[in-house]
């Protein structure tokens, strides 16, 4: 497909660079500020592709499309229906925008590396299956791409090391999917804790979904437009079945890591993130687990795992039907949903901090906070470091429940300790010829 010239975008992005270097918030630079009146000329707009439209891409696509210093240009899916309802989507609203009878504009790819490949595109959105997070993003940072990449970041621990360190390397801006960290429920909720409102935190409960189980399914013709061998990509073959693909990949091992870490990136980020140790990670692991009997998804059905921090705080994570986050103090509690925030005192969820107390990176709008830092070439409230990290805590859970026993584990080093058969599970092997 022909490229479109771009005129005077680069120098957009440095523009706005220097103009919010010194900002201590996120914020969008107003238009009248460029020179401009209303939505910025296309030229003048950031330009994405959107890879994975699915639920969740087709989610984060909207987002975008709402932020006036980005175009859609480009959506990218394996499976043609779903790009081809993005693409209807991204028109629909451009046309509606732009009050034009109809807007053309948007490309459509089935392989990610051909938008990676226009030199026309500044940023991409990743809404994959988790498996294909970290080949996906460690592309796009090559290729000199910023990034905003669902959540859990990665399917593995050394997957995460690997991403983190390319990110710093590359010097771009990549945003984790984790919108909580932009909900100020859940900001409120780890200042009272890291401000020792709640006296000497004790303990942290998070609740998350179970999972799910299914029966036995034999292989199915692979439907038309949908192309199977790039959905699997650097995961093991497997033969094709309706239950083993959308969405439902979530529920196995080869393609993620089941609730635990599909909430767990959620609600064990925060966990983290009151406790100062977002970069870090637990010392010891332990849990149970009820496995499916039979069927194609391998993942838990119900499990409760208990983590074990330097600080002397316990984290307990176990499936619950109301989920949410509860921090349990000398002096008090909190409790934080995303629909509400109680605590014990009553009076807490309304103090007010004073000087020198601590207070937490301010983000209001998640998707918008990851263009505000790309214009400004610094750290989103959600950087890939924290991202690995958040995703690391799910990971060293499941392995714990496979392997069944107590695990004991170096934040530092990234490794167990003194167990070479834990450690063999913090990588897997690709399917050829993907690698990263």
């Amino acid at each position: 497909m022909a490229r479109r010239k771009r005129i005077g975008r680069r120098e957009f992005v440095k523009q706005g660079a220097a103009l919010v270097a010194g900002a201590a918030f996120p914020f969008i630079i107003p238009s009248t500020a460029l020179g401009l009146r209303g939505r910025p000329s296309p030229s003048n707009r950031l330009t994405m592709g959107v890879i994975g439209n699915g639920g969740m891409g087709i989610g984060d696509m909207k987002s975008f499309l709402w932020h006036d210093r980005v175009q859609v240009v480009a959506v990218c899916d394996v499976d043609r229906p779903h790009r081809e309802e993005a693409k209807g989507v991204v028109e629909k609203h451009y046309a509606e925008r732009s009050a034009a009878a109809a807007f053309k504009g948007v490309d459509v790819y089935n392989d990610f590396r051909e938008v990676l490949a226009r030199d026309d595109i500044d940023l991409v959105c990743i809404a994959t299956p988790d498996h294909w997070h970290v080949p996906i993003s460690v592309a796009a940072a090559k290729a000199g791409k910023d990034i905003y990449c669902e959540k859990p970041l990665t399917r593995t621990v050394a997957e995460g090391r690997t991403l983190s360190d390319t990110i710093r390397r590359t010097g771009r801006v990549l945003q984790v999917g984790s919108q909580q960290r932009s909900d100020r429920r859940f900001r409120l909720a780890c200042e009272l804790v890291r401000n020792g409102r709640i006296g000497r935190l004790s303990t942290v409960r998070v609740y998350l979904p179970g999972g799910n189980q299914t029966g036995l399914h034999p292989p199915e013709p692979v439907p038309e437009g949908f192309d199977y061998d790039m959905w699997l990509g650097p995961a093991p073959w497997a033969p094709y079945a309706k239950e083993r693909c959308h969405y439902n990949w979530r529920h196995q091992w080869d393609y993620a890591g089941g609730k635990l870490a599909d909430w767990g990136a959620h609600h064990l980020d925060i966990a983290q993130w009151a406790m100062g140790l977002e970069r870090s990670g637990p010392i010891g692991i332990e849990g149970t687990a009820e496995w499916p009997r039979e069927g194609l998804w391998d993942m838990p059905v119900h499990y409760e795992v208990t983590y074990r921090y330097a600080n002397g705080v316990t984290v307990i994570a176990k499936d619950r039907e109301d989920y949410g986050v509860m921090f349990e103090g000398t002096a008090g509690s909190v409790w934080v949903t995303r629909d509400t925030i109680r605590t014990d005192p009553a009076s807490l969820a309304k103090i007010r901090f004073g000087p020198g107390e601590v207070r937490l990176y301010e983000s209001t709008w998640h998707h918008g906070n990851f263009i505000d830092c790309v214009l400004g070439r610094r750290e989103p409230v959600a950087p890939a470091e924290v991202g690995h990290r958040s995703a690391s805590v799910c990971h060293l859970g499941n392995i714990a429940l496979r392997l069944g026993r107590r695990l004991r584990w170096d934040p530092d080093r990234e490794r167990f300790v003194n167990d070479p058969e834990a450690d063999r599970w913090l990588a897997r092997a690709y399917r050829a010829p993907w690698r990263i």
